[in-house]
């Protein structure tokens, strides 16, 4: 009877390991940022977005400039305007200090024209990355896929399930 209960018992623990193996799911983890970065057109975009921004933080730098020139002259001619010239020059600089802050944000800020940029020229490269690691973990009966590059607080990795090399080769 015991030989029994024992035999019975362990074969429901061998089916038992064996039904979640079937189950266990398929993981694998790719570096989205080397994969972008060793696409020559991302690198092309990058490069074009860096230059555009460089070029309009020279542009906000020298306005900057302008209006401390502004309030140069001002501070040294205070004394000599009318209260109603003084005001008339408080305005000008104010409204100039606006009018730059305006250009900083049409730039850069959350919906600026850098934002757009960036959308139209690096988005489409990413759309082709995301879709080739779907096509890849479709093939292969991957159930996750992880971005180890981003901040998805990973904390180890085996390098066994890094499949960064695999999704390059597919893009090529």
């Amino acid at each position: 009877m015991k030989a029994n209960l024992k035999k019975l018992t362990s074969t429901l623990v061998l089916v038992l390991f064996v039904s979640l193996a079937t189950y266990a799911q398929r993981i694998a983890i790719v570096d989205v940022n080397k994969i972008l970065e060793s696409i020559e057109e991302y690198q092309n975009a990058q490069t074009q977005l860096d230059n555009l921004a460089a070029q309009w933080r020279q542009e906000i730098a020298q306005e900057y400039d302008v209006i401390k020139g502004m309030y140069n002259k001002y501070q040294a001619e205070q004394v000599l305007l009318s209260d109603e010239a003084r005001r008339q020059r408080e305005e000008q600089i104010m409204d100039k200090e606006k009018e730059v802050r305006e250009l900083q944000k049409d730039r850069f800020g959350p919906d600026g024209e850098l934002f757009k940029r960036r959308q139209g020229l690096v988005r489409p490269i990413q759309d082709r990355v995301y879709a080739a690691i779907e096509s890849y973990a479709q093939e292969r009966g991957y159930d996750f896929i992880f971005d180890k590059s981003s901040a998805s607080g990973m904390i180890f990795s085996n390098s066994e399930y890094d499949k960064t090399t695999d999704i390059l080769n597919k893009l090529k």
